[in-house]
């Protein structure tokens, strides 16, 4: 079963709430790219789990125990682990979600512990991690990365992987075929290993198209940039 979830870039718990009342499967907090810091996440979170619907994702800065770890403890059911190129670098970003002797999470639950947990294996079998596969390495390296044992899944950030097969800004159609083949590479290598594979999409008809080509969840566009779209098409239906 396919599963769509949505993309939060700004640090506003009541219209988060609202997002996850619509019945995303998930809905996903960028503390990568959007504009959220730690309370924000922790709001944000509260927020997600108040509308009762969704799963909470945290997409982290980076692939450190730190980051992954609070972001778990804050009570997010998964966590989308950026710029990882390496087997080295998935190995890392699975063990800093699950506790020893499978991992090495601090143990410290905090908000997780009402709902994941806190029992420690409770807590590793619940909790889940994607990779991100965005940079030259990663693709290289997709079918390797995608057997880590322990890993859920990975994500595609479109953006990121256009770049990294040669195209001179996002969506550049002079490595459209190239960019496809990636694509195509990439859900592949996790199908062979058994694990889930997503991407993130600009809307919706976007997102429907790639679980029609056998991506197993897809992220659509963010509440920042819809904000956009709904004023300026409003301002051009008043003028």
């Amino acid at each position: 079963m396919s599963a769509i979830g949505y993309w939060v870039a700004l640090d506003s718990p009541v219209s988060t709430e609202r997002i996850a009342r619509l019945g995303y499967d998930y809905v996903c907090l960028d503390l990568q790219h959007g504009l959220i810091g730690y309370d924000g996440m922790v709001r944000g979170l509260m927020a997600i789990d108040a509308a009762g619907l969704s799963k909470g994702y945290v997409r982290v800065g980076a692939n450190t125990p730190l980051e992954i770890g609070r972001a778990l403890d804050a009570g997010a059911v998964g966590v989308i682990v950026p710029l990882v190129d390496t087997v080295e670098d998935t190995v890392r970003a699975v063990a800093s979600s699950k506790y020893p002797p499978h991992g090495f999470r601090s143990y410290g639950p905090m908000r997780s512990g009402l709902r994941i947990g806190p029992v420690p294996a409770a807590a590793d079998a619940a909790v889940e991690c994607f990779v991100m596969i965005e940079t030259p390495a990663g693709l290289a390296n997709v079918e390797a990365i995608c057997a880590v044992p322990g890993l859920t899944g990975v994500y595609v950030g479109p953006s990121d992987l256009c770049l990294a097969v040669g195209g001179a800004y996002p969506g550049d159609p002079a490595v459209a075929d190239v960019f496809a083949a990636a694509l195509t590479r990439i859900r592949a290598a996790a199908a062979a290993a058994g694990v889930a594979v997503g991407i993130h999409t600009s809307g919706g008809t976007d997102a429907a198209g790639r679980l029609a080509e056998g991506f197993t969840f897809a992220s659509i566009s963010s509440d920042l940039t819809h904000l956009e779209q709904a004023a300026a098409e409003h301002l051009r239906a008043a003028r």
